[in-house]
This record gives structure tokens, sequence and C-alpha cells, in this order.
């Protein structure tokens, strides 16, 4: 009877030990194409690039940035982008990401930032902040389906 225990034993780590690192991997991978899914939108951003919201917004995104008065859906992040971009642009940026958590298709990633804003009339304006978003796996890659921050200002 102990030989059967052991050998149960045995067998189940094998089993187990043998896919671990598979999964560690694939977490890995997912975790680092979600970052860089919210590196594009920054650097899109920064270069102001007017499609990122049509390639990288889910079409039921919902985002609370702590400037606004209430979530934003998709078309009114659209023209709220667009409106920043008649008064200044963003000049520089920097992420420090905190903590990725991957669940099957949804992946939640805390960070800080610290931005530049140069206005038409070329002052500069620096703030730091931080952001929780929410991305799904899609077809397409990660997409972000909701996010929440601002400045600490």
């Amino acid at each position: 009877m102990k030989t059967k225990e052991v050998l149960k034993l045995v067998l189940t780590s094998i089993f187990l030990f043998s896919f671990t690192p598979a999964l560690a991997e694939e977490s890995a991978d997912d975790s680092a194409d979600v970052w860089s899914v919210i590196e594009e939108e920054w650097n899109a951003n920064e270069k102001g690039d007017k499609k990122w919201p049509d390639r990288l917004l889910t079409d039921d995104f919902a985002g609370w940035g702590k400037g606004s008065p209430a979530p934003r859906d998709k078309a009114s992040t659209k023209m709220w982008d667009r409106f920043e971009d008649r008064t200044g642009k963003m000049v520089a940026h920097e992420l420090y990401p905190l903590s990725i958590v991957v669940h099957d298709d949804v992946a939640v990633a805390h960070y800080l930032y610290s931005s530049a804003f140069e206005s038409k009339k070329g002052d500069i304006e620096m703030s730091n902040g931080r952001y929780t978003d929410v991305l799904i796996r899609t077809e397409d890659g990660w997409k972000f389906l909701a996010w929440h921050g601002g400045d600490d200002e």
C-alpha cells in the first residue's frame, strides 16, 4: 500500500513540475505583452498618433481619468484626445510598472508615471501620477477595457 502511495506522489510531482515552467513562462509572456500595449498607448500619445484609440481600446471601453467628472467611453476619449492636441502636446514621459496580474484573458496593471506637456504657448507642465489599467485579450491582441488614474496633484 505504501508503495502505491509513494508512486502516486512521485508521478503527480513529475506531472506538476513538467508543466509549471510552461505556465510561468506563459504568464510572464502575457505580462510582457500587456506592458507593451500600455507603453504603446503612451508612446502613441507622445508621437501625436490619432489612431491609437481605434487600435488599442475595446468598443465598450470605459476609462475614468482623475480630471474627468465621469468615466469616458471610446468616442469621448477620442474627442478629448483631439481637444488636448489643440492645446499642446506631451513631449516626454516615463512609466514605472508596479504590478501586473493576468487571469486568463483579463489583466490588471498598476503603474506610476511622469510626463511633460508643452502648451501651444511653449510652457512646460510636469506631472506625476498613477494608473490602474484593465486589459482584455482579443483576437487582435490585448486591448484596454478600462482605466482609472491621473496626476497626484
